[in-house]
């Protein structure tokens, strides 16, 4: 059912114009500004200068490496757009920030008409409008981190792959942009998996048909695409860096952290849908879940496009089970495939297809644990807005929630399916785009209203009071390196300038929170930078700067003089309390 091309072009198209204006205003707004604080949404403002260290190196000192800790080779991409930015328009905060937010911009348009491809224009105005204005979304489109862009590849892709279609060569430029969302961040393996896949099972059932025969070219040119291009990147990229790769992407990042034993995967499963991410957009994930269990059921008569997005959600899911389902910046990839998901059914006017309630109980009755973790994630982001800061009783409520949902939905069959198949009144699917949008802009109106500037502000002082070059110890050393040109020696638990962090006397300085709590931006357990604080007992607090981190809106961190020079002795002979 194609009910958005009942929208005129003229309609469509100025509509269009007015959303994206509004969703490039609220990825530009107040580029300076602290992240959103008191709510936060996961973000941790520190990780931006750490992340975008090489490229503030090569814009600054000429070099992509100064010290042990190099992020581009785990963000090539990523780097790479960077630097390109502080080239162009020199090194701050708002110039780093500049790079998720186009990008994230530029995923808002690619969406929106990649789901009119499939949907009508109907449809692709709601993708527009429920990505353009979702919070949780926005907010990390204006973060110099890799999420933003790395999602925004991974659209473009999508957008590419429901174009293969009609012409079957932008499989290729699908393939190409789905590993230039990997060489963003590694996390986007499993969609780079995903369209793999569908390319694959796509030849595996291919028939004679003229149809068939388009779908079985797409196919070839897609995993062509993903072989051509990785091995340019092997070549250009990983093999001649191999050392440092394997490091930063096996032994960093993937080793040292998630545990695989049963209990762990378990926990993950269980904790996935314990996250602000799915909470804040519980009514389009309700939709996007909905209306992907009718795509299943017709399958077969999908276009491309809408099988990755199944693919998109379901070996995104797997991916965090299997890593890390308790980092909120991980959660940030569902977003537009549940809006794209969610889209679709709002512009195709019906939530499930009829083909669901045409479907025996018998056969229908297979896909029962699919529909009870799906159900369990549903009433797991739900049940939690009453137990924020538990696990156990939102786990036990949401799962005795998705049972009894398993058995009332079988037991009625086919009720509760020709419920949600019957059509929704144009009107009210408008109705609930708008109360949707609505209800994002008023979280960004309530974080622009208290909007703060400390952090900002903190790196400025701090250029002030340090020189141009100087070494300064410590994670938050890069976080506070954006406006100023000091030199940030970052240290992490066994990588990143770890080996020699008590025997550093080269480097003066160290920055660190003391509020909360002494080195709070490292690992809680055992904050690193303890060690080198510890190292030189003699050290003394020289200056202090107010920061804003957590939900308590009094941090504070500390640049402190490792051989207990006092106030005076600062090289600027300028110090602050």
């Amino acid at each position: 059912m194609n009910a958005g091309a009942d929208l005129s072009r003229g309609l469509f198209g100025w509509t269009l114009i007015a959303i994206l204006a509004i969703a490039a205003l609220l990825r530009g707004l107040f580029p300076a500004a602290d992240p959103p604080w008191n709510p936060a949404v996961g973000i941790v403002w520190h990780d931006e200068g750490a992340w975008v260290h090489n490229a503030r190196n090569r814009a600054l000192f000429g070099a992509w490496s100064l010290d042990k800790w190099n992020p581009m080779y785990i963000a090539p991409v990523f780097t790479g757009l960077e630097f390109a930015s502080f080239r162009w328009f020199g090194v701050g905060v708002r110039q780093a920030r500049l790079v998720p937010a186009f990008c994230g911009f530029a995923a808002v348009c690619l969406l929106a008409f990649g789901v009119k491809r499939i949907g009508g224009r109907l449809a692709g105005l709601c993708a527009a409008a429920l990505l353009g204005t979702n919070y949780f979304y926005v907010m990390w489109d204006r973060t110099a981190l890799m999420e933003g862009p790395m999602v925004a590849f991974m659209v473009a892709s999508w957008y590419c792959y429901t174009r293969a279609d009609d012409n079957p060569r932008w499989g290729m430029v699908a393939s190409a942009c789905a590993l230039l969302a990997f060489f963003t961040k590694a996390a986007a393996a499993f969609f780079v998996a995903a369209i793999a896949l569908d390319a694959f099972t796509t030849l595996l059932t291919r028939g004679k048909s003229q149809h068939s025969m388009r779908h079985t070219r797409l196919a070839l040119w897609t995993l062509g695409g993903l072989a051509v291009f990785s091995v340019v990147a092997l070549g250009a990229f990983v093999l001649p860096n191999w050392s440092d790769y394997r490091f930063y992407n096996w032994q960093m990042s993937v080793t040292r952290k998630p545990s695989y034993d049963f209990k762990s995967l378990l926990d993950r499963a269980t904790w996935l849908p314990l996250q602000d991410a799915f909470t804040r957009t519980w009514f389009i994930m309700a939709i996007a879940m909905t209306h992907a269990a009718g795509l299943i059921a017709r399958w077969r008569a999908l276009r491309s496009g809408e099988r990755l997005l199944v693919w998109w959600v379901v070996l995104g899911a797997a991916e965090l089970i299997l890593h890390d389902a308790g980092n909120e910046r991980r959660f940030v990839f569902f977003i537009p495939a549940f809006v794209a998901l969610a889209a679709l059914a709002l512009g195709r006017l019906q939530i499930l297809p009829r083909e669901v309630e045409e479907t025996p109980r018998a056969r229908a009755i297979l896909a029962l644990p699919f529909v009870l973790y799906g159900a369990y994630l549903v009433f797991g982001a739900f049940v939690r807005i009453a137990f924020l800061r538990e696990i156990s009783p939102n786990v036990r409520i949401a799962a005795a929630l998705a049972i009894v949902f398993g058995a009332v939905l079988f037991i009625t069959w086919p009720r509760l399916p020709r419920s949600l198949s019957a059509p929704i009144p144009r009107r009210g699917a408008v109705l609930l785009l708008v109360l949707l949008s609505a209800g994002n802009l008023i979280q960004y109106l309530q974080w622009a209203v208290g909007r703060t500037y400390k952090n900002y502000e903190a790196s400025r002082e701090l250029g002030r009071l340090l020189p141009p070059g100087t070494l300064v110890h410590g994670k938050l050393a890069n976080g506070l390196a954006l406006e100023n040109n000091i030199r940030p020696i970052f240290v992490g638990r066994g990588f990143g300038n770890y080996d020699d962090r008590k025997s550093r006397d080269d480097v003066r300085y160290i920055l660190t929170y003391i509020a909360p709590s002494l080195g709070y931006e490292s690992q809680a357990h055992n904050p690193v930078i303890r060690d080198v604080i510890d190292a030189y007992p003699d050290h003394r607090i020289v200056a202090t700067f107010e920061v804003r981190e957590t939900a308590t809106g009094h941090d504070r961190a500390a640049l402190i003089d490792k051989f207990g020079g006092g106030r005076q002795n600062l090289p600027s002979g300028r110090a602050k309390d």
